[in-house]
């Protein structure tokens, strides 16, 4: 059985997307660390052309998306296995849902919000 709040049909595709996601998010703290260390004199027009490029925007992009898969994996197993009847009591389900779609909005606002600044002028 899915459940509908769930963000994929099994236990072994969100523990894919926690897995992919984390490398990409390593890979990523990586590069931009050591383009800081590298960099020396780190400068506004420095930083700009660097992520301003179209490489890095892509990049940033899969970064910003692996972030939101990452966290929305990781905090529906968190509400999932936490926000049960046995510990909450009856109210449970709908705490938990609540819980789920604040944290969907918020999601949804962290990816739109990071689209604007990547893909903006």
């Amino acid at each position: 059985m899915k459940s509908a709040t769930s963000f994929s049909r099994s236990g072994t595709s969100d523990w894919l997307i926690q897995r992919v996601s984390a490398v990409i998010l390593a890979v990523y703290f990586v590069v931009v660390l050591g383009w800081l260390l590298l960099a020396g004199e780190v400068t506004y027009s420095a930083w700009h052309d660097f992520m301003t490029c179209t490489i890095m925007r892509i990049f940033s992009l899969s970064a910003l998306l692996s972030l939101a898969g990452h966290s929305w994996v990781g905090l529906w197993t968190v509400t999932t296995d936490y926000m049960t009847t046995r510990q909450m009591g009856a109210s449970a389900n709908f705490l938990r849902l609540i819980a789920q779609i604040g944290m969907a909005i918020v999601i949804f606002v962290y990816v739109v919000w990071g689209i604007m600044i990547l893909w903006g002028n």
